[in-house]
């Protein structure tokens, strides 16, 4: 593994290091979020915000997510044009949102909730820094055939921290909170400082096009074909928010006991793992609407196997599945927003796909803040609606792939 601060991170880095150095990052910023997660409703108790009010928190955060990372895509797109521009914005504002997230357990004690949510509403502006721009750098100056396998490295440290995120939770939640808080801020702030290297490093590439003296062709404005991508990213993004958070646990305790869970939690996320570099030749062999129209209608497949297991054995097998899927329709996913941004709008549409994931995630608070999950009467649609939902993505994606190959 690429460490960020190691004298190795200089310009000469080939493109997978790179990807490896992305990993880090993203590694990194899931394990901030997960420890966000475990201690907000301590947090918030020492500012008088009740545990019932935690989830509308949290739900503010996703608006914010929703909002600041399309403006964040677009803003690396004017930044991007000047190499060495972009890294040095990701890094200024990374290192705001540092502070911003180690002040969160200093300032809790004070008991002031406006102070309180105040930096959580500056932590979570600056950190889209870390969502779109450095995926922006890759479809800017990577070569187009690198882009997949450079997608799914980053996304594999996404992955690898989703894990390990409920042993985490197990670990840290009777831990002094500014410990947690201090080393992940460290971390992060560590792993993004190699930021400016990495883009010189893509930059300097001889098949870049940044490095090219011709003129640019500027991507087209959206299109239908772009609008029904992202519709399709929508519904895969609403499934996977259902059949992971809301309906696994349901699934599992039909044959485990509760103490298992954090056992059988992060299976799903194993088979993510498994699957993603893999699904990153697949969709540089084959193209990323195929990959993703094939990972849609897979996923549909698993969870439908899922809600029809009759053992814990073939259970485990379809999360593996679904996880595995779910990495094929993430990585093609951002590799086809970057090429239907290429060149000059790669920021704009990774922007408004992670827009898209956090509106999916503000739609599964939204279910669990109105109990939707404990209704008898809405349980049925909840279990269907992954199923239904990848299916649909899937079939939206072949039909758009004859339209426009990627």
């Amino acid at each position: 593994m690429l460490w960020p601060f190691s004298s190795t991170l200089k310009v000469s880095m080939s493109a997978h290091r790179v990807g490896w150095y992305l990993a880090v990052i993203q590694f990194f910023f899931a394990l901030s979020w997960t420890v966000y997660v475990i201690f907000l409703p301590q947090l918030a108790a020492q500012v008088g915000i009740p545990r019932s009010a935690v989830i509308w928190v949290l739900m503010l955060d996703q608006i914010i997510f929703v909002l600041a990372d399309y403006a964040m895509g677009v803003a690396s797109d004017r930044a991007v044009r000047v190499v060495g521009r972009l890294g040095r914005v990701v890094l200024a504002v990374t290192l705001l949102s540092c502070a911003a997230f180690l002040a969160l357990p200093l300032v809790a004690p004070s008991g002031s909730a406006p102070l309180f949510l105040g930096i959580v509403v500056l932590w979570s502006v600056t950190s889209s820094a870390l969502r779109a721009p450095p995926l922006t750098l890759v479809g800017r100056h990577a070569a187009k055939p690198q882009v997949p396998w450079l997608v799914g490295l980053s996304m594999l440290g996404l992955g690898v921290a989703s894990a390990i995120a409920p042993y985490l939770s197990v670990v840290l939640r009777d831990l002094d909170p500014r410990g947690p808080f201090l080393l992940s801020s460290i971390a992060l702030a560590l792993a993004t400082w190699g930021i400016l290297a990495a883009e010189r490093a893509l930059a300097g590439q001889p098949a870049a096009p940044a490095s090219s003296k011709a003129p640019e062709r500027h991507a087209p404005p959206v299109t239908p074909v772009a609008i029904g991508f992202l519709m399709a990213a929508a519904l895969a993004a609403a499934a996977f928010q259902l059949h992971t958070f809301i309906n696994s646990t349901p699934l599992y305790l039909r044959f485990a006991k509760p103490a298992e869970l954090q056992w059988l939690a992060p299976v799903f996320w194993i088979g993510f793992n498994l699957a993603m570099l893999p699904a990153s030749w697949a969709s540089k062999r084959f193209g990323g609407w195929q990959v993703m129209g094939v990972a849609g209608l897979t996923a549909a497949l698993a969870s439908l196997w899922a809600h029809q297991a009759s053992s814990l054995q073939p259970l485990i097998a379809a999360q593996l599945m679904a996880g595995a899927a779910w990495a094929g329709l993430l990585m093609s996913a951002f590799s086809v927003a970057l090429a239907l941004g290429h060149t000059g709008r790669e920021g704009r549409f990774g922007g408004a796909l992670s827009s898209v994931l956090a509106l999916a995630a503000l739609g599964r608070m939204a279910v669990l803040a109105a109990e939707w999950q404990k209704d008898p009467g809405a349980q049925p649609a909840l279990a269907w609606a992954p199923v239904v939902g990848w299916l649909l993505a899937g079939s939206v994606l072949f039909l758009l792939s004859r339209r426009r190959q990627v």
